[in-house]
């Protein structure tokens, strides 16, 4: 635009120039140069603005008054030409990249219940199918019902198999098994029957490592009554391990040594994987460790508040963890805690 006189004429020729500028700007970049050549800090209108001070001082409120509603209608009208270029901007950018409606859509991802927590559920049914209730139990313990009324004395070298946290005192501590829930039920039914299983987290201080972890989940059970015998506690998990594992699998019981049962075993079943001749998961043996047992010692059931000589009773300890390591061959317990969805999302 060439230099001009400052009068209300020019400032109407200017306006009819925006507005003709306005309409011919195609495109969101042409509309923004327009921007800064007419309403811009040294557009022309701004600029003609400033001028008003050479005009005779008669003129000048008319010519200010109408040069500030000129700059309204000029911002007005840059709005709704970017409004409109916007509109037409997204129609051609959506027929360009238009949906086809006729191909699959996406699947949608769905939760899932944890490994863990899917074999949890199973075993509580088998367990419930054979009469057995779900107790709950703490898992913050005292040393003496972690150990001491479970046949752990105080400096006994069993404590050893189980390296434990404790808190602020030494008498306070994360349960290491759920053996303790072993006392409360027997305290809490007693003179009545048993038959329970107490699941729950455990916490032991190892090493990590692909084989051990410092949380774990167990299910104990236990059983006290009249007349429960060795037999009763075979014939028990064997029914579990069949329906487990699948009817017909073998089992087997080997002698162990644990200070709350007496006598005390291991019991194994056939290796799932190659069926007892031998492979990597059951270290070539033919045969798979799934938990501890034994007749509950007569001085636990006396500090359980059961008379030994009138009750008998047995109890087992079995972890998920490993149970589900075993059904799937798992070789990484870390897998059950990394929160990896790669690990998560195939059960």
């Amino acid at each position: 635009m060439q230099e001009q006189s400052v009068t209300g004429h020019t400032l109407e020729q200017l306006a009819s120039e925006a507005f003709s500028a306005l309409e011919a700007a195609a495109d969101s970049a042409a509309l923004e140069s327009w921007h800064s050549v007419y309403l811009g800090r040294k557009g022309h209108i701004t600029l003609m603005t400033r001028r008003v001070g050479e005009l005779p001082k008669a003129e000048r409120p008319a010519f200010g008054q109408r040069a500030n509603e000129l700059k309204r209608e000029l911002e007005a009208a840059y709005e709704r030409q970017a409004q409109l270029l916007k509109a037409a901007e997204m129609e051609k950018a959506l027929a360009e990249g238009a949906i086809d409606v006729t191909l699959p859509g996406r699947r949608v991802e769905r939760g899932r219940l944890h490994p863990s927590t899917q074999i949890l559920r199973r075993i509580y049914q088998i367990w419930a199918d054979m009469g057995f209730q779900i107790y709950r139990s703490r898992d913050v313990e005292t040393d003496e019902y972690n150990f001491q009324l479970l046949n752990f004395p105080r400096h006994h070298p069993a404590r050893d198999m189980q390296d434990t946290f404790y808190t602020s005192g030494e008498d306070v501590l994360l349960r290491t098994h759920t053996s303790p829930g072993q006392i409360h039920a027997m305290r809490e039914y007693y003179p009545q029957p048993i038959r329970v299983i107490l699941p729950g987290m455990c916490y032991r201080h190892e090493q990590i490592s692909a084989r051990y972890e410092i949380q774990f989940h167990q299910v104990e059970g236990l059983a006290v009554g009249y007349n429960i015998r060795f037999t009763d506690l075979k014939g028990t998990l064997t029914d579990f391990a069949q329906r487990m594992f699948g009817a017909g699998r073998k089992t087997r019981f080997r002698a162990s040594y644990f200070p709350f049962t007496e006598p005390s075993a291991e019991m194994d079943v056939e290796c799932i994987l190659c069926n007892g001749d031998g492979c990597r998961l059951c270290r070539f043996s033919g045969w798979l460790e799934i938990l501890g047992c034994g007749m509950v010692h007569p001085i636990v059931l006396q500090n359980g508040g059961y008379d030994p000589s009138v009750y008998s009773g047995y109890a087992f300890g079995m972890g998920p963890e490993r149970i589900t390591m075993l059904r799937h061959g798992i070789e990484d317990i870390r897998y059950f805690w990394g929160n990896d969805l790669r690990f998560l999302e195939q059960f």
